[in-house]
């Protein structure tokens, strides 16, 4: 480096060198946004693009200059009504229980007649309430006409654990508790308490075994419906497991997620690893398209053939939402592009179009933009610093461009893997509640019982009146038929 008055001079390789260190600083300036964000921003990834007819509600400082033209205006409003009447309180579920209770008059004379009455409805709650089924079979001595005289009693209606004293109730409410609405064991063991009932926790444990192994073949049979369908979504979240090998510290496991959003079925899969395993030994035999987000473990897989993968516009998006700081001019050209296409969506779905009308739908408005978000991106990959966050967020979306456009080729595909996404929540809901997985047996247990409640949901059925009516009945039913039992079958 060379100074001369005013001037400086430098290398190439300085000049490199510098250029170098200004990706460094803008990477880490990324990653310092990204980490406050985590932990103080809002998660929201809204969007709204500025309106140029529209005026901005704050004007920043320095936007009106001194040789912009003003105007006065003024305008005439209706006055506010003071006495105008409160609005009335919404009505009450109708399909609640009513318990009527009537309030006589104090000191009523004789002779009074009723002309009417007012009626006022009070939300009540009471109690879970818990009971004991007791099941009397009476005996009885038959004699027959050879004289002879056996015992006759009626035999036990098949209960959800052999010889034990859990009834399905009390069974789907435990596992809706901890799965649905995410209270562990040990917290549900005070709450019984508190109604004066005292179950170990080591009980409840041992009732959670044995109604996962009950619950074991529906859950095969679920995965059999799920991987018969040519179209699917997967995921993974992380799940904190004990083990042996790890005393003190917990070992990160893996749930896999699958999702086939045609037939409404969730499918969990727990594995040791996020390593490409996983889908290997899930998807070893099936064909068809797999919608993922970028992750390389989908890729290459053994079945790859088979398989024809689409990616996930939402995590793209993310990538410039992300990278607002950035390159706010860049990022909101980006935006408004992905807008355009989520529009679309938007209207599919207002309308109720069907699988034909929705691909005619996104060849004809979608397409177009798509093209020209191709264009955007091949235009601007160069003129960005490739480990900024914007450049980061160009070169992933042409990554998978592909991928992303394969979308419009058939309605039933959706645009991105939110769905998923939302099955997998209650995961990470139960991870701050419950922490671990007290191993890697029950981190599969968990699955079972996660691909069902989750296929409930999404299918909209209430999940404890679903899973009680099927530990009753699923001990006696045939294998063959279990499918009819899945969540929106019945």
């Amino acid at each position: 480096m060379k100074a001369s008055g005013n001037t400086i001079t430098i290398s190439r390789g300085e000049y490199e060198q510098l250029l170098q260190f200004k990706e460094e600083v803008t990477l880490l300036k990324h990653q310092l946004a990204e980490l406050k964000r985590m932990i103080f921003g809002t998660k929201s990834e809204r969007f709204i693009g500025m309106d140029t007819g529209q005026m901005a509600l704050f004007d920043l400082p320095g936007q009106q200059t001194d040789s912009q033209e003003k105007e006065q205006i003024t305008y005439t409003r209706n006055k506010s009504d003071k006495n105008k009447e409160q609005p009335l309180r919404l009505e009450l579920a109708p399909h609640l229980p009513r318990k009527e209770e009537t309030i006589e008059p104090d000191s009523l004379p004789e002779g009074a007649k009723k002309i009417g009455e007012t009626v006022t409805e009070v939300l009540e709650y009471e109690p879970a309430n818990i009971y004991v089924r007791k099941i009397i079979r009476p005996k009885y001595i038959v004699s027959s006409n050879d004289e002879r005289t056996q015992i006759t009693i009626a035999g036990l209606p098949t209960l959800p654990i052999p010889k034990g004293n859990a009834g399905a109730g009390i069974l789907a409410h435990i596992l809706v508790s901890k799965f649905v609405d995410h209270l562990p064991f040990y917290r549900q063991k005070q709450i019984f308490k508190r109604h004066g009932v005292v179950i170990a926790e080591s009980t409840i444990n041992g009732w959670f075994n044995a109604t996962t192994t009950l619950l074991e073949p529906l859950y095969e049979t679920l995965k059999k419906q799920l991987l018969s369908t040519d179209y699917i979504m997967a995921d993974e979240t992380p799940l904190p497991v004990l083990t042996k090998d790890k005393p003190g510290a917990t070992h990160k496991g893996y749930h896999w997620v699958y999702y086939d959003p045609v037939n409404k079925l969730v499918l969990f899969d727990y594995q040791k690893t996020r390593s490409r395993e996983g889908p290997n030994k899930m998807l070893g035999n099936y064909q068809g398209y797999l919608q993922t987000d970028g992750y390389v473990a989908y890729t290459n897989l053994k079945n790859q053939k088979d398989i024809t993968l689409l990616a996930c516009m939402a995590h793209a998006r993310r990538k410039f939402e992300h990278a607002k700081d950035n390159d706010p001019g860049r990022v909101k050209e980006a935006l408004l592009l992905f807008q355009k296409l989520y529009d679309i969506e938007r209207t599919a779905r207002e309308k109720e179009l069907g699988f034909d009308r929705i691909k005619e739908l996104r060849q004809k408005e979608a397409v177009p933009v798509l093209n020209e978000m191709e264009a955007w991106l091949k235009e601007h990959i160069y003129q960005v610093l490739p480990k900024s966050a914007i450049g980061e967020a160009i070169a992933y979306t042409l990554k998978l461009w592909p991928r992303l456009v394969r979308y419009a080729e058939d309605g039933r595909f959706k645009i991105d893997n939110n769905l998923i996404e939302n099955s997998i929540r209650p995961v990470a809901l139960g991870r701050k509640n419950y922490l671990f997985a007290g191993s890697h047996h029950v981190a599969q247990q968990a699955a079972i019982v996660y691909s069902l409640l989750a296929t409930c949901k999404i299918n909209d059925v209430e999940p404890f009146a679903w899973l009680k009516h099927v530990l009753d009945i699923i001990p006696d039913y045939p294998a063959n038929q279990l499918h009819h039992l899945l969540p929106g079958q019945l």
